[in-house]
């Protein structure tokens, strides 16, 4: 497991991005922000945005908006994005960014403000509620809609069983991969780095 992806802004140097993805890498730039999503794991955000069709797109930890940029891409026309960012400052820059996107909002809060949006049919925690760092897990039968998907990223990859990270089992991997109300797996983006995807089927899935 790891925190935010380091330095991810500058992973953008050499990469050709859609148009809101640029929007949001320039803003970042300009702001000093360098702990954005990096392209692997936004082509993937972009990819489940797609899949999600006319519904309703959550994430915590807006930053400057690469994140969010990376779901707007993909998503439909008809879907409602919304995001959240603690730092007011940050938040304002990606709503900037995003001021002429009528499917997207991005709100000046604590994550945990974001459920008021919800439930979600694709649910995006890099800001909070992902239980890293002894932090509080969201439930998902709650921020989920039946099918809805959760993704987080920034784990490092773990050969064995049960996946290990400093020498102890990774607990925070492991409350996602074991959850009861969840279909969850690992996929790698880059070599360094696993993105956690889960579905909750609106039911519990294992006793």
């Amino acid at each position: 497991m790891c925190g935010m992806t380091v330095r991810g802004t500058p992973a953008y140097d050499q990469t050709a991005v859609p148009a809101p993805v640029a929007a949001a890498v320039a803003a970042a730039r300009r702001t000093g922000f360098a702990n954005s999503c990096g392209p692997e794991h936004g082509e993937l955000l972009r990819l489940l945005a797609r899949g999600v069709g006319a519904g309703t797109i959550g994430e915590t930890g807006t930053g400057c908006g690469v994140g969010l940029a990376w779901l707007a891409a993909g998503a439909d026309p008809g879907a409602r994005l919304v995001s959240v960012e603690r730092d007011p400052d940050r938040a304002a820059v990606a709503a900037e960014v995003f001021a002429a996107d009528p499917r997207v909002t991005v709100v000046a809060a604590d994550w945990r403000d974001l459920l008021a949006h919800g439930p979600f049919d694709l649910l995006v925690l890099d800001g909070g509620g992902h239980g890293k760092h002894d932090g509080e897990p969201i439930d998902v039968e709650v921020w989920l809609r039946p099918g809805g998907l959760l993704v987080i990223d920034d784990f490092t990859p773990s050969r064995g069983w049960p996946p290990v990270y400093d020498g102890r089992p990774d607990l925070a991997r492991l409350h996602w991969l074991r959850h009861p109300a969840l279909l969850a797996t690992e996929l790698p983006v880059t070599p360094s780095s696993v993105s956690l995807v889960g579905r909750y089927p609106g039911r519990k899935v294992a006793g």
